[in-house]
């Protein structure tokens, strides 16, 4: 059986377990998922700083996990996912890319409601890189931290109902929620709000699966290049030598 391996890039194993068994739904018994939280790194991801520190434990998981058919990277600002693609010939797939990619396929524009305004930047710049921009009506912000979708589920939904609202004003005509933990949300949303809600968790085994089952790799004749051989010190120290 084809292994997909599902990367978290933060340290909250809930949070993991959460996006496996959405992954799982979708995938079914044609693959198995093996979620992984990372061993090292910030407990959530909010903003560029969040995203810099996570990198280095993204990288020694994967390192240590470097046989799976296919990745997915579980973090919706895509953390890592350049660097990945070049650590594994595997194919890897960000869950922001992938919920972009599939709004655009359902709707002429959509919308992403996030979590807090840090992370309206790093989601425009991924926007912008992946020539979607002009797709989006808007990044809207809840100012919900990471941790409280699930400590305070109740109010985190009702905050997301109100950039529903706005998302509808703005002309979206489907929604993107940019964040892993809003994974369970997207019936639920979707259905009051009688438009397409995109969880990118979801999109992104579907992806991956498609990737595997069509015998793709990631090429590396370019910017996805492995690595070079070389020296990394202090406590990247382990990083090079595993490199080929």
């Amino acid at each position: 059986m084809k292994r997909i391996c599902l990367i978290n890039p933060n340290t909250t194993g809930s949070m993991t377990d959460a996006c496996a068994d959405a992954a799982k739904l979708v995938v079914g018994d044609r693959m198995h998922i093996e979620a992984i939280t990372v061993a090292s790194g910030p407990e959530s991801i909010e903003g560029h700083y969040d995203g810099a520190v996570a990198g280095a434990g993204l990288m020694e998981t994967l390192m240590a996990n470097p046989d799976a058919d296919g990745y997915i990277i579980a973090c919706f600002d895509d953390t890592g996912l350049d660097a990945a693609r070049c650590l594994v010939r595997a194919p890897v797939v960000g869950m922001g890319e992938a919920a972009f990619h599939i709004a655009s396929l359902l709707s002429h524009r959509f919308a992403v409601i996030t979590t807090l305004s840090r992370s309206i930047p790093v989601i425009e710049d991924n926007l912008e890189r992946y020539g979607l921009s002009r797709r989006c009506a808007g990044v809207l912000a809840t100012d919900v931290p990471v941790l409280a979708l699930e400590s305070d589920a109740g109010e985190a939904e009702k905050r997301i109902e109100e950039q529903m609202v706005r998302a509808q004003r703005l002309g979206a005509e489907a929604v993107v929620l940019g964040c892993a933990g809003m994974v369970a949300m997207t019936r639920r949303l979707s259905e009051k709000f009688g438009m397409p809600v995109v969880d990118g968790v979801t999109g992104a085994a579907v992806l991956v699966g498609a990737l595997i089952d069509l015998g793709l790799a990631t090429a590396k004749l370019g910017g996805y290049a492995t690595p070079v051989r070389k020296a990394y010190h202090g406590t990247l120290s382990s990083f090079g030598p595993e490199l080929d």
